[in-house]
């Protein structure tokens, strides 16, 4: 049977948003711009309501939010509370060690009202995307007989030695009076205990507990087995926890799903998602990047229903963060509504109390 979270560890809920901007009549986003500002009244609007997180998805070559750093540095100098993170960068495209500079700088301006940052940086080997072979544009192509995720489990390790101190760059006598190698500067306590991967299948979510890493796991999964989304996702989740144990770490890690979940209160919920109810509220079955996958379905529909359906996920009573994915593109007034109705008709059912 699926582990159930670890008893004692706090139930987070966090908002996702994969900052869609589109110039037509029906979008309230229509710029990049209007993404970025929205994305940080949202947050703000969030930690208003109690909401544990804001969370954004990384893209590139698209209308979507693509240079994470700026964006969270902005958010952790208006909020106080709240976690901001990634959910996930697209590490083929990141030079690792200016990526730690960043990293650190917006960990340290999240961290203004006092104690530890607020990062939570989710990354991987990245998704399918418009570019062929984007992050080769970009300058970075893996060396001959590797492939872009052995690349960006390389930079991944870097970024991490590097947040974490270890010297990367020869020191100049002349300049320094030393030699030996200098680390990255300015670096953030606590940081390097919050890098979780993104992870696909339940493969890559042992890997992830072998590197000490905390767990990110999506609505799809690049493999099927037949069973349940959340089930498949709890036993994934088991597997990482069992990887965890045997590799011997001293800290608990984190483990995060992310769910469609819209509460239909309204006439505006049911006139933008009623007709979604009978098309998503299913599994799904299909072809990603080559390979079978499978994804889990939306919970839309009265708030009582489902609350109950999600109380009984499986992989949502084993994680310790839940991610909802919202709507950006109907603004930051819808969002914020729907946030507080999830927090106060949902949210309850699984476990979840306001951080006020």
């Amino acid at each position: 049977m699926p582990q159930a979270a670890v008893p004692g560890v706090k139930k987070r809920i966090g908002f996702l948003s994969f900052g869609h901007w589109h110039p037509s009549p029906q979008s309230q986003t229509r710029t990049g711009g209007d993404a970025l500002g929205q994305s940080i009244e949202l947050a703000v609007a969030a930690e208003e309501l109690g909401i544990d997180g804001a969370f954004f998805r990384v893209h590139h070559f698209a209308r979507q939010l693509a240079s994470p750093f700026p964006l969270l540095a902005a958010i952790g100098a208006r909020t106080n509370r709240i976690e901001i993170g990634t959910g996930v960068i697209d590490m083929r495209y990141e030079n690792p060690l200016y990526m730690a500079e960043e990293a650190a700088a917006a960990d340290l301006i999240s961290a203004h009202a006092g104690g530890e940052g607020r990062l939570q940086l989710g990354v991987s080997r990245g998704s399918p995307e418009p570019a062929l072979n984007g992050a080769h544009v970009f300058g970075f192509v893996p060396p001959e007989g590797e492939d872009d995720a052995s690349l960006a489990r390389a930079k991944t390790e870097t970024f991490r030695q590097a947040i974490a101190g270890a010297g990367v760059a020869p020191a100049n006598p002349k300049m320094t009076g030393t030699t030996g190698l200098l680390p990255i500067q300015p670096r953030s306590p606590g940081l390097p205990d919050r890098i979780w991967w993104g992870s696909g299948t339940r493969a890559t979510a042992q890997w992830t507990a072998e590197q000490g890493m905390n767990l990110m796991s999506s609505t799809l999964l690049t493999e099927d087995t037949g069973v349940p989304f959340d089930e498949l996702q709890a036993e994934q989740i088991q597997l990482f926890r069992d990887a965890w144990a045997a590799a011997g770490w001293q800290r608990t890690p984190r483990v995060s799903v992310s769910r469609s979940v819209i509460p239909l209160i309204t006439d505006e919920d049911r006139m933008y998602f009623g007709g979604r109810m009978a098309q998503d509220t299913q599994d799904q079955v299909g072809f990603l990047d080559g390979g079978l996958a499978r994804f889990g379905k939306s919970y839309i529909g009265e708030p009582d229903r489902i609350a109950d359906e999600l109380a009984k996920d499986a992989a949502v009573a084993a994680a310790d963060t839940v991610l909802l994915t919202v709507p950006n593109q109907l603004g930051v007034d819808y969002n914020t509504r729907l946030l507080a109705a999830i927090a106060e008709h949902v949210a309850p059912a699984i476990g979840w109390e306001p951080a006020l």
